[in-house]
């Protein structure tokens, strides 16, 4: 699979559950085709591991030429990912203030926004989970971190 479909998939996954939230309203298809995942997800859905924290060599080999649109232009590669290549999945929602009022003031935007609701999570931030993974060809990629993930788990973490 390619890097950028990943990219892709983690946005439109994070605009679902915006849109199950009530915080989005309307076709999810119009959202992505305006690039809506990036007011989230600002940044690329992970990068290489390996002798270095953020390894090189995201634009060797078959590696498409870096967009220039919203979200995608953060990628550290667009490769497709082959067995042994390990990489960080993170993908992250986050409330940023000029980000959201750039969106609610961009009209083929803004229709997406439930503006009350949106105004509940201002000031919150947002949350990444990284994951650092093995790519493996039989489909059994390996995770190598051990974070919690659920709501539970990160509360019971948080209590000490």
């Amino acid at each position: 699979v390619r890097w950028t479909e990943m990219h892709v998939l983690a946005e439109r996954t994070i605009l679902s559950h915006l849109k199950d939230a009530g915080i989005l309203m309307g076709d999810l298809e119009e959202m992505m085709k305006v690039r809506f995942g990036a007011v989230f997800m600002p940044h690329g859905l992970g990068h290489f591991m390996g002798l270095d924290v953020h390894d090189c060599g995201g634009y060797l080999g078959d590696a498409e030429q870096l967009s220039t649109l919203p979200g995608l232009k953060a990628l550290r590669t667009t490769r497709t990912l082959q067995e042994r290549m390990v990489i960080t999945i993170e993908p992250g929602c986050y409330f940023i203030d000029t980000l959201l009022d750039d969106a609610l003031n961009d009209p083929a935007q803004s229709k997406f926004i439930v503006r009350e609701k949106l105004n509940e999570f201002r000031g919150f931030g947002g949350v990444r989970i990284e994951d650092d993974i093995v790519v493996w060809s039989h489909g059994g990629n390996e995770r190598l971190s051990d974070v919690p993930r659920t709501v539970d788990e990160i509360e019971h973490f948080m209590s000490g």
